[in-house]
C-alpha cells in the first residue's frame, strides 16, 4: 500500500500574529511553524500501517524552501520520502489540484490528510481532492483500518459516530482520534539523523491559476473588561445580560 499524507506548514499556535503592508500580508517574522496539528494525526495511523501492514509512506506539501524543516520532521517521525511542490500555497484549490497531480504521477492509492489547517481553517483540500481524483472520501475520520483493498472508517458526527465501509483509492481526512495524542510521536535523535539522509524531492507545479486571493486580514476585536457581579446578586446578573450583554 502506497501512502501519500498531505502536510501544512502552518504557525504554532502560541506565535503572536501580526500583518504587514496595511494589513494585507501576513508577517513571519518571528513566527514558529508546525505540521499541522490535524496532519501529525494522519501521519501517525500512516506510520501505523507502515509499521503494521509494510506500507510506504511519502509526505508532500506546497510551498517555498522555508517548508522544508517541517517536511524534514516529518521523515524524523518515520516517513520514508517528502515532495515538496514549488510554488505559493495561495488558494486551496490550487493546493488540492497540485497534490492531486502526485498523487496521479506516483501512484499513490490511500492519502491521508488533516480535516483542516489551523491557520485558514478552510477544510477544502481534502474534498477537493478526492472529487479531481475520483477517489472514495471520509471527512472528520477518527478511525481507520485498511484489509487489502477493502476499509473500514469511523466518522464523527453530530451527537456521535458513523462507521463506514468503502475501498481504495480514498482520501481520508483525519482529526484526534485517528490516533490519540498520546500516540503522537516525538522525533528522538535517531530519526533526526536519519532524516537528513532520506530522500525530499522539489517539483515544479503544474500550470494553474489560483481561483481566490486574499485582499486583507483583521484581528479579531480585543476582548472587553470582565465585569464582576456578587452570587448572590441574581436581579443584577439578568439586567447586565438583558441590557448590556443582550443575550436574553
Amino acid at each position: 500500500m502506497k501512502i501519500l499524507v498531505c502536510i501544512s506548514h502552518v504557525p504554532d499556535t502560541t506565535s503572536k500574529i501580526n500583518f504587514s503592508e496595511d494589513n494585507t500580508n501576513f508577517d513571519a517574522n518571528g513566527v514558529q511553524f508546525v505540521i499541522n496539528p490535524y496532519d501529525e494525526f494522519a501521519l501517525t495511523r500512516a506510520m501505523w500501517f507502515k509499521e503494521k501492514q509494510g506500507a510506504s509512506v511519502t509526505v508532500a506539501t506546497v510551498g517555498g524552501s522555508n517548508v522544508e524543516p517541517t517536511l524534514r520532521k516529518a521523515l524524523a517521525i518515520g516517513a520514508d520520502d517528502a515532495i515538496r511542490i514549488d510554488t505559493e500555497p495561495s488558494d486551496g484549490f490550487l493546493v488540492a489540484r497540485q497534490l492531486s497531480e502526485v498523487v496521479k504521477t506516483e501512484g499513490f492509492d490511500l492519502v491521508l490528510t488533516g480535516k483542516e489547517s489551523i491557520d485558514y481553517n478552510g477544510g477544502m483540500v481534502p474534498g477537493m481532492m478526492a472529487e479531481i481524483l475520483g477517489f472514495n472520501f471520509v471527512n472528520a475520520c477518527i478511525g481507520l483500518e485498511v484489509d487489502d483493498q477493502s476499509v473500514t472508517a469511523v466518522i464523527e458526527i453530530d451527537g456521535g459516530k458513523e462507521t463506514l465501509a468503502c475501498s481504495l483509492p480514498l482520501v481520508a481526512a483525519g482529526q484526534k482520534g485517528m490516533v490519540e495524542e498520546k500516540d503522537l510521536r516525538i522525533p528522538n535523535m535517531r530519526g533526526i539523523m536519519m532524516a537528513r539522509k532520506k530522500p525530499l524531492k522539489v517539483i515544479p507545479p503544474i500550470e494553474f491559476t489560483a481561483t481566490s486571493s486574499t485582499v486583507k486580514y483583521e484581528k479579531p476585536e480585543a476582548k472587553g473588561a470582565c465585569k464582576m457581579v456578587d452570587a448572590g446578586n441574581i436581579g443584577e446578573l439578568i439586567q447586565l445580560l438583558h441590557n448590556e450583554a443582550k443575550v436574553i
